[in-house]
């Protein structure tokens, strides 16, 4: 019996190793299954180190560097979000509500350039029926007492010189007062409120259309400078704001920020700080945007300095690097990292003065299954 068991398992290895493309094991599998997951060679190993043949490093780019350890300035990453620039950015609302007109080159939508001063749209003030009796009602008491002080002024300018002159002079100043009170009725009644733009720049959000009734007070246009924004930061630590030396921007490395300065007050219990943008291009912000800001503080801390892109993720999300532990065998080392800025880290824990470890090529390696 045992005999039998050794000629079966025998004849099952050998079928395994002369069977034709597609053949299938009693279970299932593929017998000709290729021992290595791609036809380069490249594979994960069951240890989780990754395979990669030397022609396939070269046609990957993958560069490796032994760091050396270092003092670099030690950074926090605060949450933040883009904001207006007070001085070159302004809403537009209306002070009476009414029914929304186009204006003289109709209804701005959102991204259109605008210049300060430029009229937008209009407001036309709609009264309840019986206050817009009243104003009528008003105003043709007005024009009846103007039109009997016009001719009471010309009675009197016919008789200067048998008059006091100085009853002439009191009527003509009843007629002006009656004029100007006619017309400031007559042009309250179907006022119209025109809406500019506080500055120059492009429509940030238009939320208004024609005919649609709109409330006292309420945003219809924001207008920015998109050359002109801000980033508002926010920690728990009330202290950040005396040590920042510098910071830039989590993911966008062609964005400067200069510090503008710290709240003295604390919001939703966080310390707002306030950095202007620039870039020597357009700056790829948009208002409202959230954002990770890379605080640079004054104090150092010893580590390896790395690129951003030395670092990726493992499947438990840990971060790790990629040492290359042979010509063509890279392991992957769970590393604490820390940003420096946009570009660069510092691992404090996870490395030693002799790895070699990949800089360049990382997310590439962590691919291969």
């Amino acid at each position: 019996m045992k005999q039998l068991l050794v000629l079966l398992a025998l004849a099952t290895g050998a079928a395994a190793a002369l069977a034709s493309p597609g053949a299938h094991g009693p279970n299932g599998e593929h017998l000709d299954a290729p021992t290595v997951a791609t036809p380069d060679g490249m594979a994960r190993l069951p240890d989780g180190s990754v395979h990669v043949p030397m022609p396939a490093q070269r046609r990957l780019g993958i560069r490796t560097t032994v760091p050396a350890v270092s003092d670099a300035a030690a950074t926090v990453e605060l949450p933040g979000r883009v904001v207006m620039d007070p001085n070159a950015g302004g809403r537009v609302q209306t002070l009476s509500g009414g029914k929304v007109e186009p204006g003289p080159r109709g209804l701005p939508v959102a991204g259109q350039a605008v210049r300060k001063g430029e009229v937008l749209a209009h407001v036309t003030f709609n009264a309840n029926p019986i206050d817009a009796a009243n104003q009528r009602a008003q105003l043709a008491e007005i024009r009846s007492n103007r039109e009997l002080a016009s001719q009471r002024l010309q009675r009197l300018e016919l008789l200067e010189g048998t008059v006091p002159r100085k009853e002439i002079e009191a009527a003509r100043a009843d007629l002006q007062s009656l004029a100007a009170r006619e017309r400031a009725v007559g042009s309250s009644i179907g006022a119209r409120e025109s809406l500019v733009a506080p500055v120059s720049g492009v429509i940030a959000s238009a939320s208004v259309v024609a005919g649609q009734v709109v409330e006292s007070k309420d945003v219809l246009f924001e207008v920015v400078d998109p050359a002109r924004v801000m980033v508002e930061a926010v920690s728990a630590d009330a202290s950040v704001g005396g040590r920042l030396a510098a910071a830039s921007l989590a993911g966008l490395p062609e964005v400067g920020l200069q510090f503008v300065g710290a709240a003295r007050s604390l919001r939703d219990g966080a310390l707002p700080l306030n950095f202007r943008a620039s870039s020597t291009g357009p700056l790829p912000l948009a208002i409202g945007q959230p954002v990770t800001v890379v605080a640079r503080l004054k104090e150092t801390v010893k580590g390896f300095v790395l690129p951003a892109q030395a670092v990726t993720r493992s499947p438990a999300n840990e971060p790790v690097v990629w040492i290359k532990a042979g010509a063509e065998r890279y392991v992957p080392q769970p590393v604490q990292v820390r940003p420096l800025d946009a570009r660069t880290v510092v691992v404090t824990q996870g490395l030693g003065d002799d790895n070699r470890v990949v800089v360049q090529g990382a997310s590439l390696i962590a691919q291969i299954r």
